[in-house]
């Protein structure tokens, strides 16, 4: 198997990179992968990964939720819940930031299309693309709605688009130079993209160290904090306008890290961790689990 090994970091270049520690891949394979840090610009990522043509199997599994809808289990049941909670606020998110009651928006990385079909509900012309064949056919099987394959992005055309939406996306792409490039070229000059993603320097990350769910090794190459999302947005010409915490977010990874170091009583303590991670992202957002980031091109 092909494993991508990195001699430099890839946001800035910097060879002063090193190895914090090993996470076991404790979805699939049982796998360890090590997860080394850029000295320089704080970039931290996952090394030795599988390359494009083989991370698929990696995704290979009926309990993996957001390319099959499975409710089976009290932490999948939990993510339905919060799933329909935070559908209604990311709909309602879009209209705060763009102002508009339609507009035409990709959803990038759709899964199963949940947020995308709640958008076309709300009145938006909406494309999803998803990269899981599974995903796209059980979206059109269960929900009559059609998903894209990941080469139709090269079919959208230069700033054709009112808002990009990756959610817990941008960690999976294994070319995120490229696909800073693309949302640059299809967003509209007074477009938004919106980006949600796990922050490794989050209250619970700090807790369960490579115990943390949120590493999800290999599925998870980068492993982003507010700086460096920040710092990729502006090598492509964008700002970070906002942010915006995800306050459920902590408490799921929560339970699931409780439960991959082990512990009895993973759900209180989970929950517990969780409700500290609260309290602390409300003094500051950095310590959130997870957050939305919404950048906008530099003029």
């Amino acid at each position: 198997m092909k494993r991508i090994n990195h001699t430099c970091c890839p946001l800035c270049k910097s060879k002063e990179i090193e190895k914090r520690f090993a996470c076991k891949d404790m979805f699939a394979t049982g796998e360890e992968f090590d997860i080394f840090e850029c000295h320089e610009c704080g970039l931290v990522f996952t090394q030795g990964v599988p390359d494009e043509k083989e991370i698929g199997r990696y995704y290979e599994s009926p309990s993996y939720i957001s390319h099959s809808n499975t409710s089976k289990g009290v932490m999948n049941k939990a993510y339905h819940w919060v799933r329909s909670i935070m559908l209604r606020r990311k709909v309602a998110l879009i209209g705060k930031l763009t102002l508009l009651k339609s507009g035409r928006l990709l959803d990038y990385g759709a899964g199963t299309g949940y947020f995308a079909r709640s958008m076309a509900k709300a009145g938006w012309d909406v494309t999803a693309i998803e990269k899981s064949s599974r995903a796209r056919e059980l979206s059109q099987a269960e929900f009559g709605f059609e998903i894209f394959p990941e080469e139709h992005l090269a079919d959208i055309g230069e700033k054709e688009l009112d808002v990009v939406t990756m959610w817990h996306v941008m960690e999976h792409i294994q070319d995120p130079d490229r696909m800073w490039k693309e949302i640059h070229r299809i967003l509209d000059d007074t477009g938004i993209a919106v980006i949600a993603l796990p922050n490794c320097k989050s209250y619970d990350a700090q807790e369960y160290k490579e115990h943390w769910a949120a590493y999800d090794v290999p599925r998870h190459l980068w492993h982003f904090t507010p700086s460096t999302i920040m710092r990729w947005g502006e090598k492509h010409g964008f700002i970070l306008e906002r942010q915006y915490t995800m306050p459920f977010d902590g408490f799921y990874i929560s339970m699931l890290s409780e439960g991959y170091r082990g512990s009895g009583m993973k759900c209180i303590k989970g929950l517990w961790n969780g409700f500290k991670g609260w309290l602390a992202q409300a003094n500051r957002k950095s310590a959130s689990s997870s957050i939305i980031y919404v950048f906008r091109k530099r003029r």
